[in-house]
């Protein structure tokens, strides 16, 4: 691997580095390296039940509050836990000065709102993916963890993965040679949502506390409950829920520095007739100019078909590694294959499990807060990887190429898409909008 291209590589390294710098300090609420840290558990959905599951799992660590809008989701919590305290407002356990930090496992519209109003009141933070809604939210997530000591994760849990930092080490010292690109893919059968009108909520559910501070749209039984995925103003579509994990460690072993400088893609509903937004049917390309060196520029390709039965490799999430000595195919279901030229085999392979676990990205975290240090998926890296994902679902919707600016957080000469960085808000305010937005 040549001096500039091992520069290039370790500059994101070099970044996580300096936002140690920025995020290093004595811990607020848990203060030594045996004490117990309380957190609250703000959403008990999918991933939020499986957190809850994980936290039982977790040494010196005690579960206080689950929060809800869903009644029977919060009395589900119970099960799990019998002792714990359930709210419906993320207010109660922000005010609870016994709270050190808050997992948050929300719809991806209530994100950036609850982290921020987390950090503002002392809490750290553990946000799933991705970590904002927007472009701007997640720049504001990022620069609100740069101002404090408070620690940050982001549930990007491969991060947390010995086995995937073995393979990063792999790459950086040159196994295939420079990598010059990498293509993730998202490849699954997702169900038809089918055409739905709007009904009222369930009784169960308060769904003004539920929509919080994204635009008020009536209650409609297939863009609630996990469905919301696939909503403008509620999700990121299959490339922010799933193809994110596999994007983010495409990018991570591609080694580029900073964002994408030119965008585009070609996407669409394809397969389903029904009420979803976003396409089930996407090819993302993202230029990265890296340093601005000669040669710098690597091209990093996203691929979702999310109505496919048959996958590559067999597996249907992944990520391929493009180098001039060779390449790698890799996956977080648990596969690694090395080619080098003319394909001859390489028999290496990492310690332990490629199966990246909630519980090692939960135990780093936990790790950070009690003795210092950056959380592995930080807001640094983090805000990267959310807008790669926002910007390419811009493109999408679009239809054409975006040249971006990311210092500015600005794509040029391209209004429409630029109005897309952020999102519309609650007619009238609401107490979770950010500010800054």
């Amino acid at each position: 691997m040549t001096v500039s291209t091992r520069r290039r590589f370790l500059a994101e390294a070099t970044s996580a580095a300096a936002a140690s710098t920025l995020l290093a300090g004595p811990s607020l609420g848990a203060a030594g390296a045996n004490e117990k840290i309380v957190v609250g558990l703000i959403g008990h959905g999918n991933q939020g039940g499986n957190h809850l599951k994980v936290l039982q799992t977790q040494p010196n660590v005690e579960v206080a509050y689950v929060c809800d809008p869903d009644a029977e989701r919060r009395q589900n919590a119970l099960k799990v836990d019998p002792d714990v305290k359930l709210v419906d407002d993320l207010r109660r356990i922000l005010d609870d000065p016994g709270v050190d930090g808050v997992i948050i496992a929300t719809p991806d519209h209530w994100h950036a709102p609850a982290a921020l109003l987390a950090l503002a009141a002392g809490k750290h933070v553990y946000v799933e993916k991705p970590c904002a809604h927007n472009i701007r939210e997640a720049g504001l997530l990022r620069d609100a963890a740069r101002r404090g000591k408070l620690k940050v994760q982001h549930g990007t849990q491969a991060r947390s993965s010995r086995a995937f930092h073995q393979v990063m080490q792999k790459l950086r010292d040159g196994i295939i040679g420079e990598v010059l690109s990498a293509k993730a893919w998202n490849i699954q059968r997702r169900v038809d949502l089918g055409h739905c009108q709007p009904s009222p909520p369930p009784a169960v559910l308060d769904f003004d506390m539920w929509t919080g501070p994204a635009v008020k749209l009536p209650y409609q039984t297939n863009r609630s409950h996990y469905n919301w995925h696939w909503w403008f103003d509620y999700g990121a579509g299959g490339i922010g829920n799933d193809g994110i994990h596999h994007l983010d460690y495409a990018r991570w072993g591609l080694g580029v520095q900073g964002l994408p400088t030119r965008v585009s893609a070609m996407a669409g509903k394809y397969f389903f007739d029904d009420d979803r937004q976003f396409p089930d049917t996407q090819q993302v390309a993202f230029e990265y100019a890296d340093d601005g060196a000669p040669g710098g520029k690597k091209l990093l390709v996203y691929e979702q078909r999310l109505w496919s039965v048959t996958y590559p490799f067999n597996v249907d999430a992944g990520a391929e590694y493009y180098g001039t000595e060779g390449e790698m195919f890799l996956s977080s279901r648990g596969k690694i294959r090395i080619l080098h030229k003319k394909n001859q085999r390489v028999d290496w392979k990492p310690d332990g499990s490629l199966k990246y676990e909630v519980a090692d990205n939960e135990a780093n975290w936990f790790d950070c807060i009690r003795n210092g240090g950056t959380p592995n998926a930080n807001m640094e890296v983090a805000y990267r990887t959310a807008s790669a994902v926002h910007l390419g679902n811009i493109a999408s919707r679009v239809g054409r190429e975006l040249v971006y600016d990311g210092a500015a957080q600005k794509i040029v000469d391209d209004a429409e898409a630029n109005s897309l960085i952020r999102r519309k808000y609650r007619a009238g305010g609401y107490w979770a909008i950010p500010k800054g937005v």
